[in-house]
């Protein structure tokens, strides 16, 4: 068998394995996706008013356009610290060890992580899209392309964070510090203009969220989304996912194949 075909048996092989743990074990993933759905009722119901009237809104229906693209990203964030937790885990157990052994292409273990991590990914924004539809959220004005383009954004980004949270496992010696070396991307969201624009945040600050990953990622979802400005926050958001996929990816093959102590 080519390099190539042994590459994607095994990398399937792996696939399987993870989606068989997630299915079994779905606490996890569960727990964390409750943290973007809880905060979009919050921030809706119980601050929904006077968040509209800050944005310059007319009801709470305003808020709740302005809030779903950001809690969508959110949403990415948590799911992947479950894939730093499950890299962590067979790290740590044991498996990876039995799995040098065996005669299986190397890089298939983080590739079915990966895979495995992006559907689940993409799975729980739907869900948590699917609650947004529920308390009102609409997108009517989007044409066809600019959905596909929401999509593809959504699955580059989750590409990105997968990633890194791959190389946050590999480093981490144990589950409870890959969750927590992984927290960043669950805070990171809060300072960014998830929930209010960045222009209403102190002068100080402005620079830290408007430059980081997650505000030129919503800003680009809420054009697509809601027909609002894009402006330069499209080329960040691709830049930025460009940089934390290559910076995720050479961490952590690099990790990965160092010869374990």
């Amino acid at each position: 068998m080519s390099n190539l075909g042994l590459a994607v048996r095994d990398s399937s092989t792996m696939l399987r394995r993870n989606l068989l743990h997630a299915r079994r074990y779905p606490s996890l993933t569960l727990n964390l996706l409750l943290t973007p759905v809880m905060l979009l009722l919050l921030f809706v119901y119980v601050f929904g008013d006077a968040m509209s009237a800050g944005i310059g809104g007319g009801d709470r229906s305003d808020y709740v356009a302005y809030i779903v693209p950001g809690l969508l990203l959110m949403t990415i964030g948590s799911t992947t610290i479950g894939t730093a937790v499950s890299v962590s885990n067979d790290m740590t157990e044991g498996i990876i060890a039995r799995f040098r052994t065996m005669a299986i292409h190397r890089g298939s273990v983080l590739i079915g992580h990966v895979i495995g991590s992006v559907v689940q990914s993409i799975m729980s924004v739907l869900l948590v899209g699917a609650v947004g539809l529920a308390i009102g959220f609409r997108s009517a004005d989007a044409t066809a392309l600019e959905w596909l383009a929401a999509f593809g954004l959504v699955v580059f980004f989750t590409v990105a964070l997968t990633w890194i949270a791959v190389g946050m496992g590999l480093v981490s010696p144990n589950a409870e510090a890959a969750s927590n070396n992984a927290m960043p991307l669950i805070f990171l969201p809060l300072i960014s203009s998830t929930f209010v624009p960045v222009d209403s945040m102190p002068g100080w600050f402005q620079p830290v969220a408007e430059y980081q990953p997650f505000t030129p990622a919503v800003e680009t979802l809420r054009g697509l989304l809601l027909g609002t400005e894009i402006g330069h926050n499209g080329w960040l958001a691709l830049v930025w996912c460009l940089a934390l996929t290559a910076l995720g990816y050479f961490w952590s093959t690099s990790k990965f194949n160092s010869d374990p102590k």
